[in-house]
Parts: structure tokens; C-alpha cells; sequence
């Protein structure tokens, strides 16, 4: 459960009617529909956005999908987390109430209007970030009232105030693109050029989110010659790599650095930019600091960079790369495992001294782990020929 210090360990039943019906879990957020039944609001709102007309305990069709606040119920469940927090239970927050729609369409009104005074508009903007950011409830909402074709012309209008343009880019980064918006404005050289100007601002967020709009663009664009031309652009590798350096660089920002970093490096074309931009050092010194799906993200590019002769040799020239890539193996996850084990594999095919090095760090123990283990086929096969690679060439040692 989350906000739960995992309180049925510890022998603590939690009362059957504080259960979703859906996900069985502690309710956070109770809401009750149309037939009378309660269920936790991200549950049953997952139910509905998926297709689903019917209550789910009842089978009955929902007349309406108003779901209305069980205040007495969510009053319950808060005093019974308090009541058993010597056992590690967390208290449960109140629930920021759903946005009103009409609140978003005057909201929405006020930012599209060529009279609204900018200041109101900012206000505004920032107005829907926070509700946006509050529940998926509001993004959906918010998105549904066409913000992204309201918001982009503010973002892109050069003669606009810098305020809103930053504050309109922030609102943007928080609701996917469609296809046809990703190509339109990967093919326009002038905004994807503002955009990398961006990631040089003086303003940490400001460059962060012009790396979360890069990414979307790119991973929205499947046109692999406008790809190309995204990621050729001057600058673009080094903007996103020094998100990555930077030491003020949040949980988010590490995130969006990654996944705007693997975007690019997806066109084979452009690797060797982010090789000049310093992406293997940095990929190398940061993985510690990635969770599990950005490291994951980060050994793939990893693995991308080690087929270009230059990424292969920048990664060699690091002291921590081929004993970070051994100690890996079997310690994240499967797909890591894989993404290290090619990794190693480019390395070792191209350098004798990665070959001996990763012998000192103990590569043999971890493939013969892997065999164990009985990994999907692709990693046996990486693993082997790793293993058989350094066997033959690596005469000077001798294995215990």
C-alpha cells in the first residue's frame, strides 16, 4: 500500500469496508457511484477510463460517472490509521477535491483571449499546472478541453513575454502529444532551435522541461529523417548532458535527462554527438544516482553508444566503466542484465585491457550465475560471447 509501512507484515488487518472492491488495497481518496457502491477514486476512475460502463461489484450499468466524496468514510480510514500508527501505519492525507470543470474552461478562456492581461494569464497558466499536477482526474480534464492547442502558440510566440512562455512550456510537458503535433514540430527548425536555446537557460526548470519537450517530440515523431534532423541539431546533445552533469539535478530532472538522452541516441546517425558532448563520462558517474527504470534507460544507451567507435573508446577510457557494468549483471533486472552484458561485450571484442579488466572484477563468476540462472537466450548468447572472447584472448590469466 502506498503511504503504508507494510502494515499485513506486522499482522495488522485492515477492516474489510476501508478495502477498494477493485484494487483490495487501503482507500486513499473513497468515492461512491451511482449504484451506491464506494471504491478508492484512482481505482475506479482506471475502471471507467478504460471502457468499462458497469459497477464492478454490482454488474450494473452506472447511470452517471459522478463520483461523489465519501467524507465519512475516508474520516474513518484516517482514524484507524492513526489509531494504528505504533504498528507503522501512516496516516492517510485528505484528498484534494476534483477540479470544476467550469473553473477549467475559464481558466482555459482567460489564457486564449488577446485581452486578458498577461499577468492574468500567467496566473492562469500556473493555475492549471497545480490541477493538473493534483489528480489524473484533472489532467484528463484539463486535456480534454484541447490545452495543448491553446498553450503551443504561447509557447512559440517570440515576441511574447519570457513569463509565459516558461510558464506555458511547463503546462505543456504534463500531457502527451499527439503524433501529428510531435512531426509538425519536429519539422519546424525554428521552434525545435528555441527549444534547444532553452536548455542553456539560466533557469534550471526552464532547461529541464525544454528536455521533456524535446523527448516528447522525438519519441512522438516516427519519421527516422526528421528524427535525424532533431538530433542534429547544434547543441541539442549538449544541452540535454549537462542536465545530466549538472550536481543540482532533482529525481525529475536525472529522468527527463535520460529519457531525452535515449531518444536521440536512437538515430545511429547522431551518436558520436553525444559522445563529443560528454554523454559516456556522464552516463558512467550517474547511473548510481538513476532508479531502476532510468537505469535500465541509461544502460541501453549505454549499449547504443558502445557501437560507435568513438562512444566504444570513451567508455574504455573510463576507469569505473567496465567494473560498473560487471557489478550489474543480475543486480537491477533482467533487461539491465542484457543492456550490460552487450555493453561488455562491445568492450571486450574491441580492448584487451577491458577484457583483463573485467576478469579482475569478477565478470566469470557473474556469467557463470547467469547460466545458472537460466536467462532468456539473448543473454546466455551475450554471455558467451563475452566469455569466449576473453578466454581466448586473455592467455596471461588463469581462472581459480
Amino acid at each position: 500500500m502506498r503511504g503504508v509501512l507494510q502494515p499485513l507484515d506486522l499482522a495488522i488487518q485492515i477492516p474489510y469496508h476501508f478495502r477498494c472492491p477493485i484494487s483490495l488495497e487501503l482507500m486513499r481518496d473513497p468515492v461512491t457511484v451511482s449504484t451506491g457502491q464506494t471504491y478508492d477514486r484512482n481505482s475506479i476512475e482506471s475502471w471507467v477510463n478504460t471502457g468499462n460502463t458497469t459497477c464492478p461489484v454490482t454488474r450494473v450499468n452506472l447511470t452517471d460517472f459522478t463520483f461523489i466524496p465519501n467524507h465519512t468514510l475516508r474520516r474513518l480510514i484516517q482514524e484507524w490509521c492513526v489509531a494504528n500508527r505504533a504498528f507503522g501505519v501512516q496516516r492517510i492525507p485528505t484528498p484534494k477535491q476534483p477540479a470544476d470543470p467550469s473553473l477549467v474552461r475559464s481558466l482555459l478562456n482567460q489564457i486564449s483571449s488577446h485581452s486578458t492581461p498577461a499577468q492574468i494569464k500567467l496566473n492562469s497558466l500556473r493555475r492549471l499546472r497545480s490541477l493538473t499536477r493534483d489528480s489524473d482526474y484533472n489532467r484528463s480534464l484539463i486535456a480534454s478541453h484541447n490545452v495543448r492547442h491553446i498553450v503551443l502558440p504561447i509557447l512559440f510566440d517570440y515576441n511574447g513575454l519570457d513569463e509565459l512562455k516558461y510558464e506555458s512550456l511547463a503546462l505543456l510537458v504534463l500531457f502527451p502529444l499527439s503524433e501529428s503535433d510531435c512531426t509538425s514540430l519536429a519539422s519546424d527548425s525554428d521552434k525545435i532551435n528555441y527549444l534547444t536555446s532553452l536548455l542553456s537557460h539560466s533557469l534550471f526548470d526552464v532547461r529541464v522541461n525544454s528536455a521533456a519537450l524535446i523527448e516528447i517530440v522525438v519519441s512522438g515523431t516516427h519519421l527516422p529523417e526528421i528524427r535525424s534532423q532533431v538530433s542534429n541539431v547544434d547543441g541539442i546533445y549538449d544541452g540535454v548532458v549537462e542536465i545530466l552533469r549538472n550536481p543540482i539535478s532533482y529525481p525529475r530532472a536525472l529522468k527527463v535527462g535520460i529519457k531525452a538522452l535515449f531518444a536521440l541516441c536512437l538515430v545511429k546517425q547522431t551518436r558520436h554527438r553525444a559522445v563529443a558532448a560528454g554523454a559516456p563520462a556522464v552516463l558512467v558517474d550517474r547511473l548510481a544516482d538513476f532508479e531502476k527504470c532510468d537505469a535500465e534507460r541509461a544502460l541501453a544507451t549505454v549499449e547504443l553508444l558502445c557501437r560507435v567507435p568513438a562512444g566504444c573508446a570513451a567508455f574504455a577510457g573510463h576507469a569505473l566503466t567496465v567494473p560498473m557494468l560487471v557489478k550489474i549483471i543480475l543486480k537491477i533486472s533482467d533487461r539491465a542484465t542484457e543492456y550490460a552484458a552487450g555493453a561488455l561485450m562491445a568492450l571486450c571484442s574491441e580492448s584487451e585491457r577491458c577484457q583483463r579488466e573485467a576478469v579482475a572484477a569478477g565478470v566469470l563468476t557473474q556469467l557463470l550465475l547467469l547460466v545458472q540462472k537460466n536467462i532468456e537466450w539473448r543473454l546466455v548468447e551475450y554471455t558467451f560471447l563475452i566469455w569466449i572472447e576473453m578466454f581466448l584472448t586473455s592467455k596471461e590469466h588463469h581462472f581459480e
